[in-house]
């Protein structure tokens, strides 16, 4: 099973026990996430997509760390004018494991047994 979530203005495809580096989130190292904007769900040949999201499924994980990626390296030259800048960058991201991909299934017993 895997889901498709969508995250700082893009989308990651995400399964349950596997690690995702999205864009950098506010929150602190090892604490927990959910991510309510799921695209579609995919199990076996089931499949459901949202219109633009999946009604009660979610997506929970922890935070693994901060870091930054490999640094990237931008180069300009005007041929033959003696112009040359060159910079380098690097993106941080946050590294987050997936642990729980809530279907709507799922989703909906949870809440019939937190309210009785």
């Amino acid at each position: 099973m895997f889901a498709i979530i969508e995250t700082g203005g893009k989308q990651y495809q995400v399964t349950e026990g596997r690690y995702v580096d999205i864009e950098l989130l506010d929150n602190e190292a090892d604490s927990k996430v959910v991510f309510e904007n799921v695209v579609m769900l995919v199990n076996g040949k089931k499949s459901k997509v949202g219109q633009p999201y999946v009604k009660n499924a979610s997506v929970e994980g922890s935070i693994v760390k901060h870091d930054k990626t490999k640094k990237v390296l931008v180069y300009k030259q005007r041929a033959k004018k003696g112009y040359r800048r060159k910079k380098g960058h690097r993106q941080n991201f946050t590294r987050v494991m997936i642990s729980k991909i809530r279907t709507t299934a799922a989703k909906a017993k949870t809440e019939t047994t937190v309210e009785e």
